[in-house]
């Protein structure tokens, strides 16, 4: 490294930053983009589902055995285990009865819709005492139940977890979690689900993200294909009348509207995670006019190193001494007048390109959002 190499560094930032803006404002003075490229067409059942359709949670509690002197020591253990003795025959004092090698657990999976008799779904199993780990444990008959209290399916099977614990003598080593585990196919359905499809001739379509823009898409689509038969009656649903033709075959009408294309609008938003340094946003964001300066500070400590000599005939010592030299230097800042809309999309993918840190970004979109340019929801986890 020779003399010139640290004001050949400092030339270049000042370039890169004069470059960074005018970039900046470069992009910020260009046309907006179509609104097609903002939202393309998407499917039908991409953006939400008829109504009825849907998945429901059970839960149970049961038993689990076979673990290895890692279970629970409290007295739910012991009554739940009394109570198995008994409904096998078995009557002995609870006194009698260890806990060790056996926990209580709640299960719990999620059935999804149209489950049939005898299918399978997976469950999660999970320690509710003081167990230790779930390793090698067998959750026993469990029945599963909805809101209703209304048994839809039962669970058994051996545990399968994804970490481990053990200790001995005092010390312990765990690696993720051994008190949760899962049974993949653990739950057998009993009772099937019904879809009910209104009065038979009337459906609703429910928006997964409500939008009156959206909604009236969606009803102007149906109505171009089918007729008119369909109308949004708020923001995320949309009321369909079954046509004639498709009367007592409701499958292969829906089975119709979910291949339909429609263009989605969504609310301009910026969702910014400080923590993590993340910068996520909609296509339709805009930035109206401002003026930004960004500089950065930079401190510099050395060490310089001394000789301290004493005077000739005085019976001192030649000691070292250091000595710290602190210096601050803050770079200019470049202002930028932005006069037009933009998207923050083009903003953002120019300031990365020329090396901006997800932190710097995130500063220049809170201070633009501050004053009152940034045409959108700013959303700060």
């Amino acid at each position: 490294m020779n003399r010139y190499s640290p004001l050949l560094k400092k030339i270049g930032l000042k370039l890169k930053n004069i470059l960074l803006w005018n970039l900046v404002f470069i992009l910020l003075a260009s046309p907006a983009a179509p609104a097609a490229q903002i939202h393309p067409e998407v499917r039908l059942k991409d953006l939400g589902r008829m109504e009825g359709i849907r998945s429901n949670q059970l839960v149970g509690m049961g038993l689990v055995l076979g673990l290895q002197g890692t279970g629970d020591k409290g007295d739910l253990v012991i009554a739940m285990l009394g109570n198995l003795t008994q409904n096998f025959g078995i009557s002995m004092s609870r006194k009698d009865l260890k806990s060790k090698n056996a926990a209580v657990v709640t299960v719990t999976c999620e059935l999804p819709p149209f489950a049939r008799n005898g299918e399978k779904v997976d469950v999660t199993v999970s320690a509710v005492g003081d167990a230790k780990s779930l390793a090698g444990g067998v959750l026993l008959q469990t029945p599963l139940k909805a809101a209703n209290g209304n048994i839809y399916a039962v669970a058994q099977g051996s545990i399968s977890i994804g970490g481990f614990s053990a200790s001995a003598s005092g010390s312990s080593i765990s690696k993720n979690i051994s008190t949760t585990g899962r049974i993949p196919g653990g739950a057998m359905v009993e009772r099937e689900t019904t879809w009910n499809s209104g009065n038979g001739e009337t459906i609703r379509f429910l928006l997964r993200e409500p939008d009156f823009t959206t909604a009236d898409r969606v009803a102007l689509a149906l109505n171009d294909r089918f007729g008119s038969v369909a109308y949004a009656s708020d923001a995320g649903c949309v009321e369909i009348k079954i046509p004639p033709n498709f009367r007592g075959r409701t499958p292969h009408f829906i089975a119709a509207l979910e291949k339909l294309k429609i263009r989605p609008d969504t609310i301009a938003r910026v969702v910014i995670n400080e923590r993590t340094g993340t910068v996520a946003m909609g296509g339709n964001v805009r930035i109206s006019e401002v003026a930004v300066a960004h500089g950065n500070l930079t401190v510099t400590i050395a060490t310089q190193k001394g000789v301290s000599q004493p005077r000739p005939f005085s019976e001192g010592e030649t000691v070292t001494l250091e000595q710290s030299l602190i210096t601050a230097e803050e770079e200019r800042g470049s202002l930028a007048h932005l006069e037009t809309s933009a998207t923050v999309d083009d903003v953002v993918k120019s300031l990365n390109a020329l090396g901006a840190t997800p932190r710097d970004i995130i500063t220049i979109l809170q201070a633009i959002d501050m004053a009152g340019a940034l045409k959108g929801e700013l959303v700060i986890l």
